[in-house]
C-alpha cells in the first residue's frame, strides 16, 4: 500500500492536542507511520513535501516533521508530467500546492492520498484523480477494519 500524507497530515500530530478531532486524527496519522515503519505499508515522499515543509515557520515543528516524513523510502521529483497535471487540478480551483501534490501521488501511483484539510477533500472528491483522496481517520477504520 502506497500512502502519501500531506503536509496538514505530518503536521497534525504537533497541532493542539486539546480538541478532539486533532488528537483522533493524530492518532491515525502515527498509527498510519507505525504500518509504514513496520513494512506493511509505504510511505511517499515528494520534491514538493520537501519544499513545503521548508517553509514551516516554526524550526521545532519543522524537525519533528522531518522526523516522521524520514521514514519514506522513494521521493517523487518534480517533472513536466507532474507540472502539466498540476496545472490542470489547479485550474479546477485547487491551491498550487495542493495540486502539485496530488498530481505527485497519482503519478507514483499511490492508493491514497490523505490530507486533513476539509475543502481540498471536497475539491479533490469532484475532480477525476487517479488517487483516492481521503481524511486520514477515516481512511484508517475502513482499511484496519478490511484487514
Amino acid at each position: 500500500m502506497k500512502v502519501y500524507l500531506d503536509v496538514c497530515c505530518l503536521n497534525r500530530p504537533f497541532d493542539d492536542q486539546t480538541q478532539d478531532k486533532i488528537r483522533i486524527e493524530s492518532d491515525a496519522i502515527i498509527a498510519i507511520l507505525a504500518k509504514c515503519a513496520s513494512g506493511e505499508w509505504q510511505l511517499l515522499s515528494s520534491e514538493v513535501l520537501d519544499i513545503e515543509i521548508d517553509k514551516t515557520p516554526d524550526n521545532w515543528k519543522q524537525n519533528k516533521v522531518y522526523e516522521l516524513y524520514k521514514l519514506a523510502e522513494d521521493k517523487i521529483m518534480l517533472n513536466n508530467t507532474i507540472i502539466k497535471r498540476a496545472t490542470e487540478i489547479q485550474i479546477s480551483g485547487v491551491k498550487a500546492f495542493d495540486s502539485l501534490h496530488l498530481a505527485s501521488a497519482e503519478y507514483a501511483k499511490a492508493d491514497v492520498f490523505l490530507t486533513t484539510d476539509k475543502n481540498l477533500l471536497h475539491m479533490a472528491r469532484r475532480l477525476k484523480l487517479d488517487v483516492t483522496t481521503a481524511n486520514p481517520l477515516n481512511w484508517f477504520m475502513e482499511v484496519d477494519e478490511d484487514e
